[in-house]
C-alpha cells in the first residue's frame, strides 16, 4: 500500500497503512533472564494517566517511566549490559589459547548510552572510553566521567563522535559498543537492540496486571532507531488481533528516520540544535532501517516547544521526564489533535476505547536541558 503524508505543512508526518501486516522473528527469551539475574534489576513503572487519555480521546493511557533503570536515569543500560555480556562471552570462547588481555569498551554518545556503557564497564572491572557529542549538557558528561570512564569531548555532531569512536576502537584490546549500526558493523548493535526487549516484555506483564490488554498504540522516541527496532520486533513478532500501531517521534531538528521514510531509503540529515539531545542523530542505523521501513505505522517530528510542554504536563502529573522522555507525548498530541487529526487517528487505528503506551525513555536528570550560555 502507498504511504501517506500529511497535507498540512505544519506537521511533518508519514504513515504506512500496511505496517501492521508485516512480521519478523522475536528477540531471544534469554535477554529477560539475563536482566533478571542482575542484582539491581527491577521492572520500571507503567503509570496510568487518565487525564491524558481524556485529553486525547482514547480509552486508557500509560507511561513507561524509564527515569530509574538499573541505577541510571534512562533505559540504555538494558542494551549496554546485554551487549557487553555477549561480547565477553564471545571473547571467552574464542579458543585461541591466549589469556585475554584488558578490555576497553569504546562508544560515542548523546548522553545516556555512554553513561550506560561506562557503568557496565565499571561494574565489570573494565575500562571505558566515551566520545561525547557536542551539545550534551556538561552535567551529563560529568556523570560519564564519574563512572571512571575516559571522556573525549567531540567538536561535532553525534555522527562525528561515532566516527571518532570507531577509529579509537581499532586499538588493541578495544571493543566498540555502539548503539547504531552500519554495513560491516551490525553484530554488537544487534545485541544492544535485543537488550531493549526486556522493556517491552515488562509492558506486556504490566498491562495484563492492569487488565488493559494489548496496546492499540505505542509511541517511541527515535534517534538512530535502535529502540524503535526493538519495539517493532516485539510487536511485529506476535499474532495479536488487532495489531498494535507503532509511532516514532523525532525532533524536527534531527528527523533522519522520518526523512528516510518519506524518501523510501536511508538518508542522512544535517542536524540542528535541540533540547532532545539524545535524539539528535543524523543517520538511521542500518540494522534498524528495514524494521522501521516495514514495521512502523507512522512517524512524526515535533519541536522543542512541543517537547517542553509535554515535559511540563507530565511533571505536573508526578513524573520527571527529560526532553526525550516527553517526546512521545508531544508526538501523540501532534498526531491526534489539530488539522488532519481524524485522518491520522484513522491511520493509527485508534478509537475511543484504545489503550496508548508512551515510552518515557529518560528522566530529567539524564540529560538536562542545556540553556544557551551555560
Amino acid at each position: 500500500m502507498t504511504p501517506e503524508t500529511s497535507d498540512s505543512r505544519t506537521l511533518p508526518w508519514f504513515a504506512r497503512p500496511a505496517a501492521r501486516t508485516w512480521s519478523c522473528p522475536p528477540a531471544p527469551a534469554a535477554v529477560r533472564d539475563f536482566h533478571a539475574s542482575l542484582p539491581d534489576y527491577a521492572p520500571t513503572p507503567l503509570i496510568e494517566l487518565p487525564v491524558l487519555a481524556d485529553e486525547l480521546g482514547v480509552g486508557r493511557l500509560f507511561v513507561k517511566d524509564e527515569s530509574s533503570r538499573l541505577g541510571l536515569p534512562a533505559f540504555k543500560a538494558l542494551g549496554a549490559s546485554w551487549a557487553v555480556h555477549r561480547v565477553l562471552a564471545e571473547r571467552s570462547k574464542a579458543g585461541d589459547g591466549a589469556a585475554p588481555g584488558p578490555v576497553t569498551l569504546v562508544t560515542a554518545t548523546d548522553g545516556n548510552h555512554g553513561r550506560a556503557v561506562a557503568r557496565t564497564a565499571r561494574r565489570l572491572g573494565l575500562r571505558a572510553h566515551v566520545f561525547v557529542a557536542e551539545g550534551v549538557h556538561p552535567r551529563a558528561s560529568a556523570a560519564i566521567s564519574a563512572e571512571q570512564a575516559e571522556v573525549t569531548l567531540v567538536a561535532g555532531t553525534y555522527d562525528t563522535a561515532v566516527r571518532q569512536a570507531a577509529e579509537a576502537a581499532a586499538a588493541p584490546g578495544a571493543v566498540l559498543v555502539q548503539d547504531t549500526a552500519w554495513p560491516g558493523y551490525e553484530r554488537i548493535p544487534g545485541w544492544i537492540v535485543e537488550g531493549y526487549s526486556t522493556l517491552c516484555a515488562e509492558i506486556d506483564e504490566q498491562l495484563a496486571a492492569a487488565d488493559a490488554g494489548p496496546p492499540g498504540l505505542v509511541a517511541v522516541p527515535v534517534g538512530v532507531g535502535s529502540l524503535a527496532q526493538a519495539v517493532v520486533t516485539h510487536y511485529r513478532s506476535r499474532a495479536a488481533e488487532p495489531a498494535t500501531a507503532l509511532l516514532s517521534v523525532e525532533p524536527r531538528a534531527a528527523s533522519c528516520v522520518l526523512d528516510s521514510l518519506l524518501c523510501g531509503e536511508p538518508v542522512s540529515v544535517t542536524t540542528g540544535e535541540t533540547t532532545m539531545a539524545g535524539l539528535n542523530c543524523g543517520t538511521p542505523s542500518s540494522l534498524a532501517w528495514p524494521h522501521l521501513r516495514d514495521g512502523l505505522d507512522a512517524a512524526v517530528a515535533v519541536t522543542d516547544a512541543d517537547s517542553d510542554r509535554a515535559a511540563a504536563g507530565l511533571t505536573a502529573l508526578g513524573l520527571s521526564p527529560g526532553p526525550c522522555g516527553a517526546a512521545p507525548l508531544a508526538g501523540v498530541r501532534a498526531a491526534l489533535r489539530g488539522e488532519g487529526a481524524d485522518v491520522r487517528r484513522t491511520a493509527l487505528g485508534l478509537g475511543p476505547a484504545s489503550t496508548v503506551v508512551l515510552l518515557s525513555t529518560e528522566g530529567n536528570d539524564a540529560n538536562p536541558v542545556r540553556v544557551t550560555g551555560t
